[in-house]
């Protein structure tokens, strides 16, 4: 409504200058006045306490548009800055903000890579015992992610695009899903060979590689891709933009894992074949025997675990990530707090906009002590800004909100509010909203997923519920550390005393995904064992076992990967980053371990209807054999 009448609220800088100096904020006026992208320059404006100047730079267009321009501005502020030592600049607003955050987010991100990929490598090396082989998985993954980038850049011609959130993000799943993938196969060829005990040569161990660990790849990327399809029913730009980007990232992994690496395995050879010859997995024959042996009892002590983690969630809190939860260390940030204490008006406000023939008179009967009404060229339409001495996302800023959305509007009269707590208050709704429709579609697809890969109803029934415990986990899990304040310290934040309302949403079709990849890869392993004949209860310990290595190492990675993101001082990220770490570690263990293999071998061959499989019969046993 505002737009339409030309009365959009303008971006604006403002330049605190203390102690106060006249000729300072002149020098401030004369240099950023006539810049692109700079309307117009205010005059000073002193605090009460006489201490400190205010200088407010009106910037042109809208907030994209202050964001292209507000660099010229801030080296002009910093020019003054520097010629006047004995006096303090600081600059705050929506624009330089942006740009404050996206750069420490950008310093972030670098500190993440230079912890993950030493980390990654160095669990490769561990895995393989061979530097070449270890190198193989995080060159296709790095060069997964660079490919990935410049897609997502032509993507983002033709689709919205969020900002720096998107390439962290793609980060993120392009190091875990890109390494993972190469393991599997990888893995895979290792174990051909060693199973043949060398008789089998290493241009055929890859093909049964591509054939059995390739299909499980595709399959396993399929349902990342089908699960991040759900973000886009959220109706949301930045979901929008991170489904796009990471479907993009993990379309070109399996793609690289299923083309160059089977003819990079090829072209290498047997020097991949370096290091330690796998043993026996008695260790895993240990951990599997409760499950395969006494499945009741197992089920019932991992659901115990798995509920304890989820009982937390049920008390989650909701809110929007804004100015008061985002990192102090940030000068446009730290400054904004100063600006809001020195000038108590320029914090949060109310907008509202009215419209019709009695909206100047309206304007006038709603106006609070402080307020600034904007009116249209024809006085059809007024802007009207009630600052409020709450921080936004506050409960007295919501309550303040709800106050005024309450009042009554005369006939004939428009009346819509904006403003900070409004955005929120709007935003978390809209979530709420939306939230059926996502869960709905990822849980419906992941089910499908899975009954068509193995041909199962049971199995895509199974692994949707062992995703949702794991999913329900994590959830409980971020209400207990950031919800509270005791990991403050621990884990470097400032509790905002709830959690990010995209970040369940996210979690939810991330892990999802991810969860996929290894069951569709343990089962994998399982139905090779059962159609080489193996009754289902021995089944699950061969197939577990079997792949045990391989996917205890790539749960490794992506704890790895996911645990770097949490040395990101952004908590959105911190939680992001915590949820997905512990899901992985949750799924790898609890659920391989105690859940998966109690269900299937509580099932045995009920665990692939309708599907036929060729499981034996019991063998009889007679009378002489009973004895």
């Amino acid at each position: 409504m505002a737009a339409e009448a030309g009365i959009s609220r303008p971006p604006v800088e403002n330049v605190l200058i203390t102690p106060a100096s006249e000729p300072v904020a002149a020098e401030v006026a004369q240099r950023v006045r006539g810049l692109p992208g700079v309307a117009g320059v205010d005059e000073p404006r002193r605090s009460p306490d006489g201490g400190t100047l205010l200088v407010v730079i009106t910037m042109a267009g809208d907030d994209q548009l202050a964001g292209e321009h507000i660099e010229p501005v801030i080296e002009q502020t910093d020019a003054v800055a520097a010629a006047h030592p004995d006096v303090r600049l600081t600059q705050t607003g929506d624009a330089s903000q942006e740009r404050g955050l996206s750069a420490q987010l950008g310093q972030g991100v670098l500190i993440t890579k230079a912890i993950t990929l030493p980390v990654t490598l160095l669990i490769l090396f561990l895995v393989f015992g061979s530097l070449l082989a270890a190198g193989i998985p995080l060159l296709l993954a790095i060069t997964a992610i660079l490919g990935s980038v410049g897609l997502y850049g032509l993507a983002s011609v033709f689709f919205p695009d969020a900002g720096g959130a998107v390439t962290s993000i793609l980060l993120m799943m392009g190091m875990a899903v890109g390494v993972d993938y190469s393991l599997f196969a990888l893995k895979r060829v290792r174990e051909e060979r060693d199973r043949s005990r060398g008789q089998l040569s290493h241009a055929a161990a890859v093909e049964i590689a591509a054939a059995t660990s390739g299909r499980a790849i595709v399959v396993s990327g399929l349902a990342v891709i089908v699960s991040l399809v759900g973000l886009y029913l959220a109706s949301d730009i930045i979901f929008s933009s991170i489904a796009t980007g990471t479907i993009i990232v993990v379309a070109v992994a399996v793609l690289s894992a299923v083309t160059v690496l089977p003819a990079l395995l090829a072209k290498l050879g047997p020097r991949l074949e370096g290091g330690r010859q796998a043993k026996p997995p008695r260790l895993w024959n240990r951990l599997l025997r409760p499950a395969v042996e006494h499945p009741v009892p197992t089920l019932l002590v991992g659901l115990l675990l798995i509920g304890a983690l989820a009982i937390p969630g049920l008390n989650m809190k909701l809110g929007v990530e804004g100015i008061n939860s985002f990192p102090r260390s940030v000068p446009e940030i730290a400054a904004y707090d100063e600006l809001v204490s020195t000038f108590p008006d320029r914090g949060a406000s109310h907008m509202v906009v009215i419209r019709g023939d009695d909206a100047a008179r309206v304007a006038e009967d709603m106006a609070t002590p402080g307020a600034r009404i904007v009116s249209s060229v024809d006085g059809r339409t007024q802007r009207l800004e009630l600052p409020i001495p709450y921080s936004a996302g506050t409960p007295e800023a919501d309550v303040s909100l709800a106050q005024l959305r309450a009042q009554p509007v005369p006939p004939g009269v428009e009346l819509a509010i904006s403003g900070e707590p409004a955005r929120g208050v709007d935003y978390s709704a809209h979530q709420a909203e939306r939230l059926p429709w996502v869960v709905g579609f990822v849980l419906l697809a992941t089910f499908l997923m899975m009954a068509l890969a193995f041909r199962s109803v049971v199995i895509g029934a199974l692994g949707l519920v062992l995703n949702l415990l794991s999913v329900l986990a994590a959830w409980g899990a971020l209400v207990v550390v950031f919800q509270g304040t005791w990991a403050e310290g621990l884990l470097g934040f400032t509790s905002t005393g709830f959690i990010g309302s995209r970040t369940p949403l996210m979690l939810f079709a991330i892990l999802f995904g991810l969860s996929m990849d290894y069951q569709i890869f343990v089962v994998s392993r399982i139905r090779e064992a059962v159609e080489r004949g193996l009754p289902t209860r021995e089944a699950v310990v061969d197939g577990i076992t079997g792949s045990a290595r391989v996917v205890t190492s790539a749960a490794l990675v992506m704890v790895s990967v996911f645990i770097g993101f949490m040395f990101i001082d952004r908590i959105e990220m911190k939680q992001i980053g915590l949820g997905l770490a512990l899901a992985v570690l949750l799924d790898a263990v609890i659920v391989r371990i105690l859940l998966l293999p109690a269900a299937m071998s509580l099932l045995g061959k009920a665990s692939w209807w309708p599907g036929r499989v060729r499981e034996p019969a019991p063998p009889l046993r007679t009378p002489a054999a009973r004895a």
